[in-house]
């Protein structure tokens, strides 16, 4: 049986089923929608097979326009909007059963000496990813096991979580609390060596823990939810090279909420404080019935 990395790389190689036209598997979860960071990473794929592969990707910027079925295929439809002489653009379109669901505009740089560099340095210092708990060892140490449904989960997923400030189970641990979160992050297997696949597991990985921040203020993370929440847009810069597979700091912050959307923003850095990756993401929240 394959590992969740394996499984993770497996999942972004699209079918090509035309010269600019790609199709992705999408897995029968116990989920209501697809989950956002699967289809950016995929039409991220789609769009990097377009090109020469000379260029990595530097930014993008995506839209989240409908949900997505969990086991329906989904195809990416690729338009290619600029071949110049140091920049690449190209427009995702991201289709299920005959609607759209997504799109994503991708540029592509070829590397450039610009003789100077500046990075401004992590706002805090966290503990280092080893002392700290997994996420599934945090919740079994508070619930005294781990319920069946989430064993599976914690089996499936292709990223090893370590919250830097522990999991906060009740409104007592986020009374006063900043909109603030920071998590170690590393695919938990080898993801081989195309940069292409790990620009696209981190795209993954960046939606999974961003909406963090806008909720800290207002609920634990874990525990009965009050709210739903459903990402809008994403948009990532990325700054230097850098694997998935090796541990990366995604520190999160939201500076605002209002009008039923919050945003938020995240700087990844590698273990040597380097900056690698930047991203902001709004997303839509929603009080759920009863709460």
């Amino acid at each position: 049986m394959t590992n969740p990395a394996e499984r993770l790389v497996d999942l972004l190689d699209l079918e090509r089923i035309e010269v600019n036209i790609f199709r992705g598997r999408s897995p029968h979860e116990s989920l209501q929608r697809v989950f956002g960071g699967q289809v950016a990473g995929q039409a991220l794929v789609a769009a990097g097979r377009t090109t020469d592969g000379d260029r990595p990707v530097h930014s993008l910027h995506a839209y989240f326009l409908r949900p997505g079925r969990p086991g329906v295929p989904i195809v990416y439809e690729v338009e290619r909007v600029r071949d110049g002489r140091s920049f690449t653009t190209r427009r995702v379109t991201a289709v299920q059963q005959g609607r759209t669901i997504f799109n994503l505009t991708a540029s592509f740089h070829r590397p450039e000496e610009a003789g100077f560099e500046h990075q401004l340095p992590p706002a805090r210092e966290v503990p280092d990813p080893e002392s700290l708990p997994t996420v599934a060892d945090e919740v079994r140490e508070h619930l005294g096991g781990l319920p069946e449904a989430l064993e599976r989960m914690a089996r499936r997923q292709p990223f090893d979580i370590r919250y830097a400030d522990r999991l906060r189970w009740t409104r007592e641990q986020i009374e006063g609390a900043e909109p603030r979160s920071a998590v170690w992050m590393r695919a938990v297997g080898p993801l081989g060596d195309d940069p292409l696949v790990h620009t696209c597991a981190l795209t993954y990985a960046s939606d999974m823990t961003l909406l963090d921040a806008v909720r800290i203020p207002v609920e634990p993370l874990w525990g009965p939810r009050g709210f739903d929440m459903a990402s809008l847009d994403h948009a990532m810069w990325f700054h230097r090279p850098f694997r998935a597979d090796e541990w990366f700091l995604y520190d999160q912050e939201s500076p605002i909420a209002t009008g039923g959307r919050g945003l938020a923003r995240g700087r990844i850095y590698d273990r040597q404080g380097q900056l690698l990756v930047s991203v902001v993401q709004e997303g839509l929240f929603r009080r759920l019935d009863g709460a």
